[in-house]
């Protein structure tokens, strides 16, 4: 995800925090020692979050004895059911393995739960305790992430969804010990759309967007365009009499007071016709929402996103996830940093649609129960998919009618990470 100006058109932006006493940050950091575990051995929820005690205590399960550490900066919940619990379950995963291998993590470092708290501070009171890679997950953290490297020249630092470290991109700043990674989950968006498609009785799909920027307005269309070609493909109709619908609440996650509430916009979508609600939230509640307005007897169904066990909070009514599996491109970054040959790199994986669910695709898509007898299409999409079909291709015009890719033309991975407008088709503002 690239994260994470705070800011929508249909919600005021929460104003970034000036720069906090270093006590502050270490007075909150200082509640890490209440929970340590080796990395085989999970800590137990009460001791690994913060988010049982009202300031929202970082976490820690570092081995005391470990000769190398690794620390995380999350922005929202570890446990989240979404973006933040997919990059913890992640590193877990490879820890798992290397139980000589210390982790500590920080969630809910954002303006909202931590107003004086920067992220550079949690990386540095993180290094100060040994941390010998420090991993940002959130575009929100794009300077922070770049300081920290300045800083600590002998510390590897990974910012997820962000650029920087991007020749060709439009962001590159050189250093050496900074890297960028990304799992290319448009594709798994174009299957997210695809499952909507097929699964859809109204031909009324939404969309729960968080903020609006570059990626969201890529996924938001990828996705359309998924939906799209299945729906002309496999339903044999008219794109005209597609409704693809997306609704901006300004943030990743519920702020409340800040943001609109995630809950009353799915509540909105499924009241008003649309039976299916695809999410790019960190937060599940077009799951929540879907399965009470199920229990009220609407048929109506949902897509996932981010984490893996997104069917299961109602599987019965779930298309499926899109999902990510941190693990691969975590366990790449730790050996080459312990063995001294981490370089900047950016990374912006494709996943393996030979073996979509295999444990090394770092993008992946799970068919939901609900997709019945319609996922034979979607494995003969998926297959479309893996024998080269784009979706990303010409005629396609942005949605204030300039041309964005001529008949036959294939984008860029720059037109496409750089998307300035949502594509002609999806209704709902592009900024």
């Amino acid at each position: 995800m690239t994260h994470r100006p705070l800011k929508s058109p249909a919600a005021p932006a929460v104003p970034r925090p000036s720069a906090a006493l270093l006590t502050v940050a270490l007075s909150l950091l200082a509640g890490a020692s209440q929970g340590c575990s080796k990395g085989t051995s999970p800590a137990s929820d009460s001791a690994a979050s913060g988010a049982a005690t009202p300031t929202g205590a970082p976490a820690a399960e570092a081995a005391k004895d470990a000769s190398y550490k690794i620390g995380m900066v999350l922005v929202g919940p570890y446990n989240d059911k979404g973006w933040n619990q997919s990059h913890h379950d992640g590193i877990r995963e490879v820890l798992a393995k290397m139980p000589d291998v210390g982790f500590e993590y920080v969630d809910k470092v954002n303006p909202a739960d931590r107003p004086n708290v920067k992220g550079s501070q949690v990386a540095d009171d993180l290094i100060s305790r040994g941390a010998r890679v420090v991993v940002y997950n959130s575009d929100d953290y794009k300077d922070d992430a770049l300081e920290t490297a300045r800083k600590h020249p002998q510390v590897t630092v990974i910012h997820v969804s962000g650029d920087t470290a991007w020749k060709d991109g439009k962001n590159h700043k050189p250093q050496p010990n900074l890297g960028n990674i990304m799992g290319r989950i448009e594709t798994a968006k174009h299957i997210s759309g695809c499952a909507a498609a097929l699964g859809t009785e109204t031909g009324k799909i939404g969309y729960l967007g968080p903020l609006v920027n570059d990626e969201t307005r890529r996924l938001v269309t990828a996705a359309y365009l998924g939906a799209r070609h299945c729906w002309e493909t496999y339903r044999k109709k008219k794109p005209e009499e597609l409704t693809f619908k997306v609704t901006w609440i300004g943030f990743w996650f519920n702020i409340p007071g800040v943001t609109l509430d995630p809950t009353k916009v799915a509540d909105d979508f499924y009241s008003s016709g649309f039976d299916v609600l695809l999410t790019g939230l960190d937060t599940p509640e077009a799951a929540l929402q879907a399965k009470k307005a199920s229990g009220a007897g609407k048929k109506v169904k949902y897509v996932h996103y981010d984490h893996k066990a997104g069917c299961d909070l109602a599987p019965e009514i779930c298309l499926g996830v899109a999902y990510y599996n941190w693990a691969p491109l975590y366990r790449d970054i730790i050996e080459k940093s312990r063995a001294g040959k981490y370089t900047s790199e950016f990374v912006w994986a494709a996943p393996d649609l030979r073996d979509l669910n295999g444990e090394a695709s770092v993008v992946g898509f799970l068919p939901g129960p609900a997709l019945g007898e319609q996922k034979a299409q979607l494995d003969a999409f998926i297959q479309a998919l893996a024998g080269g079909l784009e979706l990303f291709k010409g005629p396609l015009k942005l949605q204030d009618g300039a041309e964005l890719l001529k008949d036959g033309e294939v984008a860029t991975p720059q037109q496409i990470w750089y998307l300035p407008q949502l594509v002609q088709g999806i209704t709902g503002p592009s900024k």
